[in-house]
């Protein structure tokens, strides 16, 4: 063994060891106070990897599993509305059947009508109100066409998506279907000023299947000239006494005169009965209806049995709606329980990855630790060990 001063190799070498054992009890410290075994890219470039797309997966799959809980309440939200249009229908129902009996007179008629007015209004309020966040979902204009798309996966393939179909939702257009019969005649007056003389209409009912015309015709509505708008037709129209007994006269949002029957009958404008002609001078072709094919008509008994088959029909769509929404209610719980389990496995494999076994560290902190003391203790030996040529020089 020699003596040098100049280069005290022991203490390089304890001073080494020293720093790396420091640097391994520095990244146990690390690893133990955040949780991580991999706190930068350093400690496992592959592990970061993978473990950053796991990250991903799952993170999107929480958001999935959100989505689908909100496809769950858009479905309920819709299903829920349809359950009271299913009362308001099966309300209608009963009134057809009420109204198909030949008991009832023209006033027991107008109440009943009265009543399946309203809850049609209703029906329409219903279908142009149910939203949800904003978007209408009973109205035909849900997402596009009627259809709303959920996000149920963390990836962008179409497979990633479910699809709720409200289209045979639509009670707006329920409403409509089950507006008032058609029975009116709307008829344009081209040239108020052109109108003169007397005007022809035709009622038609059906009694026992076959149509029953009735002409009505007006007195002279006077000279050319001397209506100036199709408001002053109308009026003209509602003053005469023949027709006021039997038909009604309005101007409609077009400008366009609409002539009903008080009795509920369907009406025509023409001079010849039962034609579509002209209502008369100075008025255009009136369209020509086919009275009782569309609406809830409570008229007459066979009216009013038509029309309990028009009810059923709109039943038979809402309940077939109604299992749709919950069948696809049904499918969004399944969902959601695999995107739960789908996320337990992958936060499982990522924190397989990324997380701290804490006992293992601090097994390897406490080697470190035990290292680091003997290392400084070993250090300072090293530096005393020189000092034994000074005994030399005395």
């Amino acid at each position: 063994m020699s003596l040098r001063i100049n280069q005290n190799i022991d203490a390089f070498n304890s001073y080494r060891n020293l720093s790396v054992t420091q640097g391994q009890m520095s990244k146990s410290l690390e690893k133990l106070s955040s949780g991580f075994r991999i706190n930068r890219a350093a400690d496992d470039a592959a592990g970061l990897a993978i473990s950053e797309g796991l990250r991903s997966q799952v993170g999107g799959l929480k958001v999935a599993a959100r989505n689908a809980q909100d496809g769950i309440s858009v479905v309920q939200t819709a299903e829920g509305a349809l359950t009271e249009v299913h009362s308001i229908l099966q309300r209608l129902r009963d009134l057809s059947v009420q109204g198909a009996n030949d008991s009832n007179n023209a006033e027991a008629r107008a109440n009943i009508k009265t009543e399946a007015d309203s809850l049609v209004k209703e029906l329409g309020r219903i279908g142009e109100s149910t939203n949800f966040n904003g978007a209408n979902l009973l109205d035909g204009t849900a997402g596009a066409g009627g259809k709303m798309h959920f996000q149920v996966g963390a990836d962008g393939d179409a497979n990633s998506r479910i699809t709720v179909d409200l289209s045979g939702a639509n009670v707006k257009n329920m409403a409509d279907q089950l507006g008032a019969a058609t029975t009116g005649s709307t008829i344009n007056v081209l040239t108020p000023t052109d109108v003169t003389g007397a005007m022809t209409f035709t009622t038609r009912s059906v009694v026992g299947g076959n149509n029953v015309d009735t002409t009505i015709t007006t007195a002279s509505l006077g000279a050319a000239g001397s209506l100036k708008t199709v408001d002053d037709v109308a009026s003209a129209l509602n003053k005469d006494a023949n027709f006021s007994k039997h038909l009604s006269a309005s101007v409609n949002k077009d400008n366009q005169l609409v002539v009903t029957a008080k009795d509920g009958a369907a009406v025509f404008g023409g001079n010849t009965a039962g034609t579509h002609a002209a209502a008369g001078t100075g008025a255009a072709v009136s369209a020509a209806l086919v009275p009782g094919t569309t609406g809830l008509d409570f008229s007459t008994a066979d009216g009013a049995q038509a029309s309990i088959k028009r009810v059923d029909d709109q039943i038979k769509a809402v309940s077939t709606a109604r299992a749709g929404l919950g069948a696809m209610q049904n499918r969004f719980e399944h969902t959601i329980n695999n995107l739960n389990v789908a996320v337990e496995n992958l936060s499982a494999s990522e924190s397989r990855i990324r997380d701290t076994d804490m006992a293992q560290e601090m097994m390897s902190f406490t080697r470190s630790q035990i290292l680091s003391q003997a290392g400084t203790a070993m250090l300072a030996q090293a530096n005393q060990a020189p000092q034994g040529v000074l005994s030399l020089l005395r």
